[in-house]
């Protein structure tokens, strides 16, 4: 079954509120986040995330945890609550794909299979069409790629009906290249299957190909959550991130497509933006009406006080300056609303002084197509909507 909510279940939160103390690390974290989609916890190696999904899955106990998933409580330490492992229909995909060597890919698919009691929501030819396994289904698992192991772990985590999947960074051990080949296999799973997933990784990349809500981790803490969008204009990304990357992110929907030039026509705010398309390793159709994401570099955005004629830059957005704050020693962020969407420029202090910005200032923001290329984004950006 694609594109519906598994099970008819009606998922609208996942609520965890949990505290760890392990040695000297303390985990005291919360996070009440909205599904089906794919929930981001994003944050630096050794900051908890790991720790936190174990308990979120029963494998580990906290020293006080609530867990709360489509109104089922699965841990509640106060209430005397714990939810047995085999109990939570969470399934879970490890760092290393944990398949059984000596059994086929059809077999260990269907070992997942096998030890479900939850009435099905996807079947087994669903599963291998989605993940593009049918090539692999006769090889046993020390035949395969790095990257085949973590799609038949997927697969087969699928095949037991989880309510959640739960995925601790699953391409840690690949390269960034078999990384860019599978992330497209979950954008095709959060896209058609309304599965629920929790995706922790410390790839930036990662969350802004898969990302609909995020829960920002450092040292054992959920310092901000919520949309992707919101969060990344909020000073607390910017500092896991680095500078290179920070940049508003825009989920829109594609308008049209240039004729002369092939790029997309991207709705922003009350304009358009022209966007490269995404790159072909992509199992998502992108065309007019499609959802797609842009992540518009602070550092690819220039700003002109008058409007811009005779240039070869293709975007052009009219806006206000809404914000302005001092990135580093000599330059400065300046947030520019450019008709409901807020997009970020870095520029020089300098630049700011003699352009005479201030928040009201209308400005044009200047952006290069060829620094743009589009994402497949969600079905909706708010997925209960």
């Amino acid at each position: 079954m694609h594109g519906a909510c598994a099970d008819g279940w009606g998922l609208k939160v996942l609520q965890v509120r949990v505290a760890k103390r392990r040695g000297d690390f303390s985990l005291q974290a919360e996070f009440e986040l909205p599904t089906p989609g794919i929930v981001a916890l994003f944050g630096r190696s050794g900051c908890g995330k790991s720790t936190l999904i174990n308990i979120i899955a029963g494998l580990l106990p906290a020293d006080s945890a609530y867990v709360e998933l489509d109104g089922r409580v699965l841990s509640d330490s106060a209430a005397r609550i714990h939810v047995p492992p085999e109990a939570r229909q969470i399934g879970y995909v490890f760092q290393e794909s944990r398949l059984f060597p000596h059994l086929s890919v059809a077999a260990n698919l269907r070992y997942g299979q096998r030890r479900t009691k939850a009435r099905a929501y996807v079947d087994f030819d669903a599963v291998v069409e989605l993940l593009g396994l049918a090539s692999l289904l006769p090889r046993r698992t020390p035949q395969l790629s790095g990257g085949e192991r973590q799609r038949v772990a997927i697969g087969r985590a699928l095949l037991s009906q989880p309510r959640l999947l739960l995925l601790d960074e699953p391409f840690a051990a690949l390269d960034a290249a078999r990384r860019a080949e599978l992330l497209p296999y979950l954008e095709t799973l959060r896209d058609q299957l309304a599965v629920p997933m929790v995706y922790v990784s410390h790839q930036f990349e990662e969350v802004l190909r898969l990302a609909t809500q995020v829960a920002l981790i450092d040292a054992g803490k959920v310092i901000a959550q919520g949309d992707l969008g919101a969060l990344c204009l909020r000073p607390e990304l910017r500092a896991l991130i680095g500078a290179d990357a920070v940049g508003a992110i825009v989920d829109s929907e594609v308008r049209g497509t240039d004729a002369s030039s092939g790029l997309l026509q991207v709705s922003v705010g009350s304009g358009e933006l022209r966007v490269r398309t995404p790159l072909p390793t992509t199992r998502t159709a992108i065309g007019v009406g499609a959802k797609i994401r842009v992540h518009v570099l602070a550092r690819d955005v220039i700003v002109a006080s008058e409007e811009p004629r005779g240039l070869s830059v293709r975007n052009s957005l009219r806006g206000v300056v809404t914000g302005i704050v001092r990135d580093d020693l000599d330059t400065d962020l300046i947030s520019i609303d450019v008709g409901g969407t807020i997009l970020l420029a870095r520029i020089t202090t300098a630049a700011t002084q003699a352009l005479r910005l201030r928040p009201g200032t209308a400005v044009w923001a200047l952006i290069k197509s060829a620094s743009l290329r589009g994402l497949p984004a969600a079905a909706s950006a708010d997925p209960r909507a």
